[in-house]
């Protein structure tokens, strides 16, 4: 697949809106397939599948939240969520689901665009990863599978965020890592509006490993610096 003749489906139910950002991805050579509801794009996806999701947030029925929940349990599919809202809540919530980016409306085209085409050549690079399996603390991370199972063997559900964390995590053992960098990771972008987000999902995923924050055996604290992984790899 090429990255400039990638097929974005694009779930908006503002028409003008829609058209306009159809148009000008279609002018730079992407396919791009317009629904304004979350059933014709799941038709859509099931039979041709895509490479890239833009949904609004507030769409009626079954809104954005709830697709990027669905979709991000069964694939890797690039999602970015579009919004006119501008509460930290919403934003948080969707990249805690497995977005992989938030933008607010009424927003720059070409810094879209730029967000388009980082994100295509992230979910791409991400297919091509060769199967890797870590070890840790008794659980066992499969980044190929995008998996992590607990030390009885249960399956711990990962979001997007928790598992893109993780995986820099596991690659990086014993080197501290800063929020801004760990944001710049997750999201692709840099921003100190997401610091916060890193916290969330650090404790977020801190409860699926069962890592006392206080005593932590896994993901500790390098305070006023950011996060270090001290397990040890087996």
């Amino acid at each position: 697949m090429s990255l400039a003749s990638a097929h974005i489906i694009l779930i908006e139910d503002e028409p003008v809106t829609r058209l306009t950002l159809a148009t000008y991805l279609t002018s730079f050579g992407y396919r791009v397939s317009e629904c304004d509801t979350a059933a014709q794009a799941e038709k859509l996806l099931a039979i041709e599948g895509a490479d890239l999701l833009i949904v609004d947030i507030n769409l009626a029925g079954k809104d954005g939240l709830e697709i990027t929940r669905e979709q991000r349990a069964r694939s890797e599919i690039g999602i970015i969520l579009l919004s006119g809202r501008t509460d930290d809540v919403d934003r948080i919530v969707g990249l805690e689901l497995g977005a992989d980016d938030y933008v607010c409306k009424p927003f720059n085209r070409r810094e879209l665009l730029a967000r388009v085409k980082n994100l295509l050549r992230r979910t791409a690079a991400i297919k091509h990863l060769n199967r890797r399996v870590f070890q840790f603390g008794g659980f066992v991370f499969d980044v190929s599978q995008r998996s992590l199972m607990g030390k009885t063997g249960e399956n711990i559900a990962l979001t997007r965020g928790e598992f893109e964390l993780l995986r820099v995590f596991v690659s990086n053992p014993g080197v501290v890592m800063d929020r801004d960098r760990l944001s710049h990771v997750i999201t692709h972008r840099q921003g100190s509006d997401n610091t916060r987000t890193i916290d969330v999902l650090v404790r977020r995923l801190r409860i699926k490993l069962r890592d006392d924050p206080k005593v932590p055996r896994i993901l500790s604290t390098a305070h006023g610096e950011g996060y270090i992984f001290t397990a040890q790899l087996e």
